[in-house]
């Protein structure tokens, strides 16, 4: 089979695409196909030794051996533009655009980015000879655009592996409060944005304090992706008088991650878009009961590992998750279905899934313009 180098905008540490794309290479050179990663931005520390496109020169990695292009969309980029004037077979997955009308009035800037970004993808449309997407709703807006052939692939961050241990300074810490304090633990992670609506978590989390539950704590993990969405996230906490039992962690090691998935009861998502969703399956893997919303692809993520609501208004949620954390049988059930969903996402499963879909887009549909 020929060479799959992969090309993406920005390659980022402990970014589930910048980690997709790490893993999609270990799975190719794992079967002797030869791989790289090029980005038009490395970020200090991504480490996976991907490459800026201004330290390669196509044409010499192309006469070396046969070449296929595999771009990574996740939002406007000249990378693109770079990506579809390469000559040879040319492959694309969508890890989904969030519409700009979501973020638009916190960060106006990010929505032109993400305005182009959905314009360019839908202009590549007759650029590659396959496209992959890592959920069925991916593929639906692929195929709205007018991309021919599409498949669904998995995105391999996402696949159950062992789980990296928690730091032990923070696990005994967080034991200890549960044990002082008692009350359950609520845990939401995600970048700070708008549309991932940690604003709405905190209204629910309300309601199940004063109806359920007033010991009842909320963890929300994740970098800052718009300061001021983060801080009138903040401002609103204080107004309603949370701020002592609300913590926003902002970004933290994995160490930490997994003590604050250990320890908590309750995963809950409000998020207005997700083309997959990364930690509603960390939440599984941690035996985690999930409540989400379900917007965009969530449904198809957690499949019936969680309860699953397509209404969020703060009662509703808050009735939700009281359910799951008081009921032992629902836990129960739960747990095993949480089992059966990793099972179908086990690693073995999902990267013989993408190597296939790999192999067909490099062999059944040459590019256009190749």
């Amino acid at each position: 089979m020929a060479a799959v180098h992969q090309v993406l905008p920005v390659f980022a540490p402990r970014d589930a695409i910048g980690n997709h794309t790490a893993a999609v290479r270990r799975a190719l050179r794992a079967v002797g196909i030869n791989g790289e990663i090029f980005a038009g931005e490395v970020v200090g520390g991504a480490g996976h030794g991907a490459r800026t496109l201004r330290h390669i020169r196509p044409a010499r990695l192309a006469a070396t051996e046969p070449t296929v292009w595999v771009y990574h969309a996740s939002t406007g980029s000249a990378v693109a533009d770079w990506w579809a004037a390469l000559p040879g077979p040319k492959a694309l997955e969508y890890h989904n655009i969030t519409p700009a009308e979501l973020i638009s009035p916190w960060e106006p800037s990010v929505g032109v980015e993400l305005e182009h970004g959905r314009r360019q993808l839908a202009e590549l449309a007759d650029v590659p000879g396959w496209a992959l997407a890592v959920s069925r709703y991916n593929a639906e807006e692929l195929a709205a655009l007018g991309y021919r052939n599409t498949m669904v692939a998995p995105i391999l961050s996402a696949a159950p592996g062992r789980s990296d241990p928690a730091d032990p300074g923070v696990l005994a810490r967080l034991q200890d409060r549960r044990r002082r304090d008692g009350g359950a633990d609520w845990l939401m992670v995600s970048r700070l944005l708008p549309h991932k609506a940690q604003h709405d978590v905190v209204k629910a989390f309300a309601v199940y304090r004063a109806v359920y539950d007033h010991a009842a704590r909320l963890t929300l993990v994740g970098a800052v992706g718009s300061a001021r969405y983060a801080d009138a996230l903040a401002e609103f906490v204080d107004d309603l008088g949370l701020a002592p039992v609300v913590e926003i962690t902002g970004s933290v090691s994995s160490g930490e991650l997994a003590a604050r998935y250990r320890t908590a009861d309750v995963y809950v998502s409000a998020s207005e878009h997700e083309g997959f969703g990364v930690p509603l399956i960390e939440a599984l893997v941690h035996r985690l009961p999930v409540v989400a919303f379900g917007a965009a692809a969530v449904a198809e993520t957690v499949g019936d590992a969680g309860l699953v609501l397509f209404d969020k208004e703060p009662v509703t949620v808050a009735a939700a998750v009281n359910r799951v954390v008081c009921d032992r049988s629902l836990r129960a059930l739960l747990a095993e279905a949480s089992m059966a969903r990793l099972g179908e996402l086990a690693l073995e499963r999902s990267e013989a899934r993408m190597l296939e879909a790999i192999r067909r887009a490099t062999t059944e549909a040459p590019s256009p313009l190749g």
